[in-house]
């Protein structure tokens, strides 16, 4: 009683072990199972959705799926029960004929939550392969004088089966003379052995059949056979002998086909046929007689196809050497083929969002991928990343697989979609590298308000606008997309637009555009504000509200009105309208006259701005009054603006009119006296320039041209203020040149305090000894007169008399010689001559009554030339 309760707390003990292994295991994404092979399609291997507390509809809403790290697909899930069934027959001596636990993994993606689950299926074996021999039937040749007691190698049968299930004995069965012994290998293989129990004779018995069997350990047993000739020959002493036991060849798996792998030696003893050695295989598998061969003359292992280490990587082979009289020897070959980085990492996107949420929370899952490397060791290590400069990031999600996760908030309206390129490079040496590309679409959220282009708008309309006229139109955007930027407009308030009021404007929804109401009055409404609310169509909703500021225009459409002569104290004759843009105290305004005709006759509201009549307006007024009116704020500092009033008293406006007239009419007198003033002021000074142009371009020619003779006599230099001086054979003949004669006018008197005083009296030579060209050394009659005498009528004709001297004025330029000018001088001893002797004279001396050229004046400036 006591031993049976102990059994059953074991047993619940071991239950309860199970279990928690069981939930650890699911805990941690890991689930195993176990599956015998050589199952049907659709086989039962696990309850999936039970074991991961998967409901059955989500499985389908969530995209659950299998995946598998090999080109098979070896299992499925039934989307209507979740349990993961066999997709396909399954032989564990294919899938693991090397290995003694024989486990296929594949994966259970969870797309909706970004979830990976790893299933470890084992195949166990089944008894499904009988012992086989590589040939069925096998010839041994012996000696007749071999001795009792020797041993020969058999042929070793193979059985893929694992356990129980594989080779488990021999059996030897077929004559008396031979026996069978079975070694055991160093791997714990059985080779059977021929043993020779009694001696042969050749004359008795040439041949001898035997059948050995192989048996393996399976229920039902199975069993496999081959025949085996044994041929009595002659004496053969030496059987081959190998050079080595074992041979240890490694090669990487990219050797080309045809090369050697190792060549195997034996030897043999005897001469001629008998030590003559062959090679041949003794045990080999399938897979390693696909990929190598053996040269039975040279013993020479080469490789008859590619070899693939993730494939094999290991190959066992035994050869035997075997002489001519059928003595042979045993060798294993054990081929270890090396990794080369042969192959890329490969990439395979599990599950992947196409389209992604702007609003998503950092870490959230976009893509599940899983990288793989077919090599091994340093060639099979794999560093994943992601490109610089996108949102993204890489975590290590379970084993293999990896998880793109966001790293910060994403912007749509930055950058609307994302090309993530996955990179994967392997640790070899030149590394292999590979990359995959996730497209992502980022989809739009509401997190952005409309934008009006301007914060304030102002508006300016005429009064008398007809009903509907357009008044402004405002635009926002939204940068958002699709619904989200979708903009409407509203009023939401404002001096026109206050709810209980009539507002003066609408406005439409889609496009923005204001419209009038109604028609607007000036003398009524000068401004207002209207509020616009610009809202998108995202919800929630954003919004943003822009002012508008709509003015009124004026238009003469209201007659003058008079203040009556008749009116009392109080009568309002104008309002003063000021606006601040200011808020607070610096908007509050106070309004004062400080200039008035006069000033007991008006008042002004401090805050209203009212004009009314501060008493009744008297017979003594003036018809006209003139008002200056300031309004101040109440800012530090204050600031302040005026306007002007004009005020006419009258009974009617017939009264007022030429009151109202005259101010205008005389304004614009004053304005054309001005006008015309400029204008004359602009003519003359117009003129003075054309006048001072001309005269600057006349003294610029003339100065180019030289100076004529005429002005020459003009000058102020009236006297030569150098002696007479002529050429050295100026007595001797006529001058070279010709010369123009100038006879200036008598000299005024000069006052004996005249500064500067006259110039010195030079020697005078007359003008028949000048003209007559009579000798230089003779001196005229008249000589004896002073120069510079001043005649006695000083406005007198400006003629020359026979008392008259010439002095003449020499200039040497160049070595020519010629006269300048011929200056005439009176005598002023004829200062009481009358008009008569005058003539005379001139008629004595036959001198002309006024200067003229000698020659013509074109000559004179071709000598001067």
């Amino acid at each position: 009683m006591c031993a049976a309760g102990r059994r059953w707390g074991r047993r619940q003990r071991a239950l309860l072990w199970a279990v928690l292994l069981a939930a650890w295991e699911a805990a941690w994404g890991q689930l195993r199972y176990s599956v015998p092979e050589e199952m049907p399609k659709g086989s039962f291997v696990g309850d999936v959705a039970k074991d991961l507390g998967l409901q059955l509809p989500e499985m389908g809403d969530r995209g659950v799926h299998i995946t598998e790290r090999g080109r098979t697909q070896y299992f499925s899930l039934h989307g209507k029960t979740g349990h993961l069934v066999t997709a396909e027959r399954i032989d564990r001596e294919q899938l693991c004929r090397l290995v003694e636990k024989c486990v296929l993994r594949c994966e259970l993606i969870v797309e909706g939550q970004m979830q990976v689950y790893g299933i470890e299926v084992e195949i166990t074996d089944i008894n499904d392969n009988a012992p086989s021999f590589r040939e069925a039937e096998n010839d041994l040749r012996l000696s007749e004088t071999t001795a009792t007691g020797s041993r020969f190698p058999l042929p070793e049968a193979h059985d893929p089966d694992f356990g129980r299930n594989s080779l488990q004995s021999y059996e030897l069965s077929g004559d008396e003379h031979f026996s069978l012994a079975v070694q055991a290998g160093p791997g714990g293989d059985q080779r059977p052995e021929l043993v020779l129990a009694k001696a042969l004779d050749r004359e008795e018995a040439a041949f001898h059949e035997l059948v050995l069997r192989a048996m393996d350990g399976g229920d039902p047993a199975r069993t496999g056979t081959a025949r085996i000739r044994v041929t009595v020959v002659d004496v053969n002493d030496n059987a081959p002998v190998f050079s080595q036991a074992e041979y240890t060849v490694r090669v990487p798996e990219d050797v080309p086909v045809g090369s050697v792998l190792v060549t195997l030696t034996a030897t043999d003893a005897d001469e001629g046929l008998n030590g003559q050695v062959k090679y041949s295989f003794h045990k080999i598998s399938d897979k390693a007689s696909e990929h190598f061969n053996l040269d039975s003359d040279t013993g020479e292992i080469y490789v008859k196809d590619d070899l693939d280490f993730e494939e094999i990587s290991s190959h066992e082979l035994k050869v035997r050497a075997h002489d001519g009289g059928e003595l042979s020897d045993t060798a294993k070959v054990v081929i270890t083929v090396t990794d080369v980085n042969d192959n890329v990492p490969k990439i395979s996107v599990r599950s992947a969002l196409t389209d992604i949420s702007e609003g998503a929370q950092p870490g959230t899952v976009v893509a599940l991928l899983n990288v793989q490397d077919r090599d091994s060791g340093p060639n099979g290590e794999v560093h994943c990343s992601l490109d610089k400069d996108v949102p993204f990031r890489l975590e290590k999600s379970y084993e293999d697989y990896y998880r793109v996760v966001t790293a910060r908030e994403l912007d749509r309206e930055q950058v609307s979609d994302y090309n993530v390129t996955v990179r994967a490079a392997d640790g070899g040496s030149p590394s292999l590298q590979s990359s995959a590309v996730l497209a992502l679409r980022v989809l739009d959220v509401n997190d952005n308000a409309p934008v009006f282009e301007e914060a304030a708008y102002s508006a300016y309309v005429a009064e008398n606008n007809a009903a509907g006229a357009l008044v402004l139109r405002v635009q926002a955007r939204d940068a958002d997309a699709g619904a989200n930027g979708r903009v409407s407009y509203w009023l939401a308030g404002g001096s026109a637009g206050a709810a209980g009021a009539a507002p003066l404007v609408s406005v439409e929804a889609r496009s923005g555009a204001l419209y009038a109401q109604r028609s607007l009055d000036y003398e009524q409404c000068r401004e207002f504000t209207v509020a616009v609310r610009a809202q998108d169509g995202g919800s929630p909703a954003r919004s943003s509200t822009a002012t508008v500021r709509v003015f009124v225009l004026d238009r003469n459409d209201n007659a003058p009105r008079v203040v009556p002569r008749s009116a009392e104290a109080g009568y309002l004759v104008a309002k003063v309208v000021a606006v601040d843009a200011d808020a607070g105290r610096n908007a509050w305004l106070s309004y004062e006259l400080v200039q008035a005709s006069e000033p007991a006759l008006f008042r002004v509201g401090l805050h209203s701005g009212e004009v009314r009549t501060a008493r009744a307006v008297g017979e003594r007024d003036a018809a006209k009054q003139r008002l200056v009116a300031v309004v101040k704020d109440h800012g530090q500092p204050a600031l302040s603006a005026t306007a002007t009033l004009h005020v006419v008293l009258a009974e009617s406006l017939q009264e007022a009119l030429p009151e109202l007239s005259e101010r205008p009419a005389g304004a614009e007198a004053a304005a054309a006296a001005e006008l015309q003033f400029y204008l004359v002021l602009a003519l003359a000074l117009l003129s003075a320039l054309l006048v001072l142009s001309v005269a600057l371009a006349v003294l610029a020619r003339l100065r180019r041209a030289g100076p004529p003779a005429v002005l020459r006599c003009l000058g102020a230099q009236r006297f030569s203020l150098a002696g007479a001086a002529f050429p050295a054979d100026f007595c001797e003949g006529t001058l070279p040149y010709s010369y123009n004669l100038c006879v200036t006018p008598p000299a005024r008197a000069v006052p004996e305090a005249a500064w500067p005083p006259p110039p010195p009296p030079v020697p005078i030579l007359s003008a028949e000894e000048l003209l007559g060209g009579d000798s230089c050394g003779k001196q005229s009659s008249n000589s004896s007169a002073v120069a510079g005498e001043l005649p006695a009528e000083p406005d007198a004709p400006q003629v020359c008399k026979t008392d008259t001297y010439y002095s003449v004025r020499l200039i040497k330029i160049n070595t020519l010689h010629f006269i300048a000018c011929l200056q005439c001088q009176q005598e002023t001893a004829g200062a009481a001559v009358d008009r008569e002797e005058r003539e005379e004279a001139r008629s004595a001396t036959g001198s002309p009554a006024r200067c003229g050229p000698a020659r013509s004046r074109s000559r004179w400036r071709s000598s001067l030339r």
